[in-house]
């Protein structure tokens, strides 16, 4: 199962571009979607789920070739988690995936015991018969997960799906979604970086319309290697004027003034000693300092 994009542009009335010239496979398991807020990810799942369609370029799902009259073979596909959700607040959980359930197309025997499958799977067994305006957050995002998978789709698109939960949650969500990946491509798009590296092994870095980064974490850290540095300085005052010449990834306060993560291609100015990227650092460099 893949997806792949072929120089895909999405252009608006507006003459805005969203998506300039794209390339991108999307293989099976969990793949990591990255950006800041108005780099085209977006627009990327509308058109992935037929919600949009693209000005120029291609898509297609395992060869299935995105146009009008394969939309409703694509979307019996397609499984939806979006990163808002409120689904049906006076119904209960049972209810609520019953009525998504037919949505969907699902039969009522299979639909049922689908149901009763992934309650299980996601410890929601025993608030099936709570409406779904008493569950917490964490509660209505696994709801929302089990209603994107009841059509037992080939592809899974989550949007910002950890957003707002406590770590728990968070942690519950992401091994969620890498149970269900394992028959299915699973693209998650998120801003928490410590999610993508429990995750998963690929990912893509938008910026602009533009993917800047496809490939696995590994090689991705690998760009920064040698461009992250740690320095200390005595005061807050000190680590403003850092900041004014350099790309800082973090600051700790430490016993003897501030510990600061620095990205720099160029040895800086300062006392400091190369250290260990993570991924952050590397997205840090990725989008603000190379090429620079």
């Amino acid at each position: 199962m893949s997806i792949k994009i072929n120089n895909l542009t999405v252009t608006f009335k507006n003459k805005v571009t969203a998506i300039n010239h794209a390339y991108l496979e999307i293989p099976n398991g969990v793949f990591g979607l990255m950006g800041e807020n108005g780099a085209g990810k977006t627009t990327l799942m509308r058109v992935l789920t037929t919600v949009l369609t693209a000005t120029t370029g291609t898509v297609s799902m395992d060869g299935i070739l995105y146009c009008e009259e394969n939309y409703p073979k694509i979307q019996r596909q397609i499984g939806y988690l979006p990163q808002e959700i409120d689904l049906y607040p006076e119904l209960t959980v049972q209810e609520c995936l019953e009525y998504m359930g037919i949505l969907s197309g699902v039969s009522k025997k299979e639909c049922k015991k689908r149901i009763q499958y992934y309650l299980e799977k996601t410890s929601l067994i025993e608030h099936q018969k709570k409406k779904m305006k008493q569950l917490s957050g964490g509660m209505k995002r696994r709801v929302g997960l089990i209603q994107a998978l009841l059509n037992e789709p080939k592809v899974l698109i989550v949007d910002e799906a950890t957003t707002g939960l406590d770590p728990e949650e968070r942690i519950r969500i992401r091994n969620l979604l890498v149970d269900v990946s394992k028959n299915r491509a699973v693209l998650f798009s998120t801003h928490v970086v410590e999610d993508l590296v429990a995750t998963c092994n690929q990912l893509a870095i938008m910026k602009k319309g533009e993917f800047l980064y496809t490939g696995t974490m590994s090689e991705l850290i690998k760009q920064v290697k040698g461009y992250v540095w740690l320095c200390k300085v005595k005061d807050e005052n000190s680590a403003r004027e850092i900041e004014k010449r350099y790309h800082i990834s973090s600051k700790q306060f430490v016993n003897d003034g501030l510990q600061i993560k620095v990205i720099s291609t160029i040895r800086p100015e300062i006392k400091c000693q190369p250290c260990e990227a993570s991924l952050e650092d590397a997205y840090i460099y990725l989008c603000n300092v190379k090429g620079k």
